[in-house]
């Protein structure tokens, strides 16, 4: 799944990085501040964006 998310020292910028999911950190499935997730290139944060289901 292609996803926009955030990454910790983006937050307050709210700069977001976009690739494709690899692995779901969170282990409820809703969360207040987004999802987190790891990107496929490493990149961990929190989902903000779903841009496909690819």
């Amino acid at each position: 799944m292609r996803v926009r998310i955030v990454e910790k020292p983006n937050q307050r910028t709210g700069k977001l990085t976009e690739g494709i999911v690899r692995k779901i950190l969170t282990n409820s499935p809703h969360h207040p501040h987004g999802v987190k997730v790891m990107l496929e290139d490493g990149v961990v944060g929190r989902v903000k964006e779903i841009v496909s289901e690819t």
